[in-house]
C-alpha cells in the first residue's frame, strides 16, 4: 500500500531530522540518549492536538537549523516553503555578540512572538518536554529554565489552547516542586486574563508598540565625574531629582544617587548601568514596566547613549494611564463577546445577583431613553461580565485559570486598577503588582525573575 502524501512528509522529516542530529552525535544533556528521543516526544505531543502533517514534520526538524549543519535553504529544498517557514520561526535569531543570556533570550522571544500559531504550538510541545527533562535532572538550572519558560508562555497564547494549558500546568507543577514563591506562581497564573484571548487581534498590538519609553522619560541631568559632590548637591538642593548622570570624557558613564553626594567627587559615587536598566527610546511601555519592576530606575538610550530616566512615579503620567485603561477596555470587550457567543440571553441573568441585574436593566432603560442603542449585556459592569464568563469551564480554560477563585481575584484587581485610573488616584502605590502582571503578559521582551 502506498503511503499517504502527508504520512510521507512526516516520515521524511523524521528521517532527515534524526540523521542530521546523529551526524553530530547529538545527545540529550542529562540522559545521553540520542537527540531523536526529544524530537519524538515533541512529535507525539503534537499528534495529540493536530493532524497537520506540516506541523508534525516541523517538530522533527525544529532544532536542525539551530543545532546541525542544515540550513533553512536545505529545509526548503527538501520539504517546501511551509515547513521551512515553521522551522525558521522556531530557530533562534540572536547572536553571541548581542549580549548575555537574558538579552539573547529576549531577542529570541521577540522573534517567537511574531511566529504563526502553528509554530507556537510546536514550541509549546518543545517547552513541555524540555521542562520535564531539565526539572527532573537539574534542580539548579530548573529554576532558571522555569523563569525563561514563563516568559515564553507570555508570547505563546496563539498556540493550540489545549497544549498551552498543558504547558502551563507543567510549569506550575515543577515551579511548586522546587519551592518557587507563591507570589511568582500566582502572579504568572493571574496574568493570563489580559492576554489569552487578545494577542491575535490587531488592536492590542497598538498597546504593545505605540506607547513607548520616550513618551514618559525625563532628561537625565548629568555632571562631570571630577566635579565636587557637595557642590552638585547644593545645586540640586531644591530639585525633585533623585538621580544624576555622571559624565566621563563627555559621555554619561553611569549614575549617582543625589542623597549620596556628601563627599569626594561625583565620580567617586558612580554606579554602573545594569544591562537590565537600559531601554531604547522606542521600547514598548510593557518593557518599561518590567524594568521598573526589578529596578528603581530605567535609563533611556538615544543612538546608544543614555539621555533619559524613568522611575515608577512616571507611571502616574497620562500616557501610562491611557495605555492601561485601553488594555482593560479590551479585556471588557472580549468578555462581552464571550457572553454573546456562549450565553443565551435567557441564561446569563441568573448568574449575577438580582441587584446587579436590576442596575444593568436600569442603565439600559436610561440609555434607550437617550436614544442609545444597546442591550442588557452592554450595561453590565466589568465584574458582572467576568463573573458570568468564568462560570463556563471552557472560558476558564481559554484564560488558563486553575479555578474560579483565581479568576475572581484577577477581576477584583482589574476593577481596582480601573477605578483608580478613572478617578486619577495613585496607581503605583495601590496597583503596581497588577500593572506588572499586565505588562509581563502583553510584551514579549521581558524576563521573569529566576530567584
Amino acid at each position: 500500500m502506498t503511503s499517504k502524501p502527508d504520512d510521507s512528509l512526516i516520515a521524511r522529516a523524521l528521517d532527515y531530522g534524526t540523521r542530521a542530529h546523529q551526524r553530530i552525535d547529538h545527545q540529550r544533556k542529562y540522559t545521553n540518549q540520542p537527540y531523536e528521543v526529544h524530537l519524538k516526544a515533541v512529535a507525539i505531543l503534537l499528534r495529540e492536538v493536530t493532524d497537520d502533517a506540516g506541523v508534525i514534520a516541523a517538530a522533527w526538524l525544529h532544532d536542525t537549523v539551530e543545532d546541525t549543519a542544515a540550513t533553512i535553504e536545505d529545509i526548503r529544498h527538501e520539504f517546501g516553503d511551509r515547513v521551512a517557514q515553521l522551522v525558521g520561526e522556531l530557530t533562534d535569531v540572536s547572536k553571541p555578540s548581542d549580549g548575555n543570556r537574558a538579552v539573547r533570550k529576549a531577542i529570541d522571544r521577540a522573534h517567537l512572538a511574531t511566529a504563526s500559531p502553528e509554530a507556537k504550538t510546536v514550541k509549546l510541545a518543545d517547552l513541555i518536554d524540555n521542562c520535564r527533562d531539565i526539572c527532573t535532572h537539574d534542580k539548579g538550572f530548573c529554576r532558571v529554565y522555569l523563569g525563561e519558560m514563563a516568559a515564553l508562555l507570555g508570547v505563546l497564547g496563539d498556540g493550540h489552547p489545549a497544549l498551552f494549558a498543558r504547558a502551563r500546568k507543567t510549569w506550575l507543577k515543577h515551579a511548586k516542586a522546587i519551592g518557587l514563591s507563591a507570589e511568582l506562581i500566582n502572579s504568572d497564573d493571574q496574568a493570563a486574563l489580559p492576554v489569552a484571548s487578545m494577542r491575535a487581534n490587531r488592536v492590542p498590538r497598538l498597546f504593545i508598540e505605540a506607547f513607548t519609553a520616550e513618551a514618559i522619560a525625563e532628561p537625565l541631568v548629568s555632571f562631570d565625574g571630577e566635579r565636587r559632590a557637595l557642590s552638585v548637591a547644593g545645586v540640586l538642593a531644591h530639585s525633585p531629582r533623585t538621580v544624576i548622570g555622571i559624565r566621563n570624557n563627555g559621555r554619561i558613564a553611569g549614575y549617582a544617587l543625589v542623597t549620596e553626594l556628601k563627599q569626594g567627587t561625583c565620580g567617586s559615587h558612580l554606579r554602573t548601568f545594569h544591562p537590565g536598566q537600559l531601554l531604547s527610546s522606542n521600547a514598548p511601555m510593557a518593557d518599561v514596566i518590567q524594568v521598573l519592576t526589578r529596578h528603581k530606575q530605567a535609563f533611556v538610550t538615544v543612538f546608544g547613549q543614555v539621555g533619559g530616566i524613568i522611575t515608577r512615579r512616571d507611571a502616574q503620567k497620562p500616557v501610562v494611564r491611557m495605555w492601561l485603561f485601553g488594555i482593560i477596555t479590551l479585556i471588557e470587550m472580549r468578555l462581552t463577546e464571550l457572553i454573546r457567543e456562549r450565553f443565551p440571553e435567557a441564561t446569563w441573568p441568573a448568574l449575577i445577583t438580582p441587584s446587579r441585574l436590576e442596575k444593568a436593566q436600569a442603565l439600559k432603560t436610561e440609555r434607550e431613553r437617550l436614544g442609545h442603542a444597546c442591550d442588557a449585556v452592554d450595561c453590565l459592569q466589568l465584574g458582572d461580565k467576568a463573573r458570568i464568563v468564568i462560570t463556563d469551564p471552557e472560558a476558564l480554560e481559554e484564560f488558563d485559570f486553575e479555578s474560579r477563585g483565581a479568576a475572581k481575584k484577577v477581576v477584583k484587581e482589574l476593577e481596582s486598577l480601573r477605578n483608580h485610573l478613572a478617578h486619577s488616584q495613585d496607581i503605583v502605590s495601590h496597583n503596581w503588582a497588577q500593572i506588572a502582571r499586565i505588562a509581563r503578559r502583553l510584551e514579549p521582551q521581558h524576563d521573569v525573575p529566576t530567584s
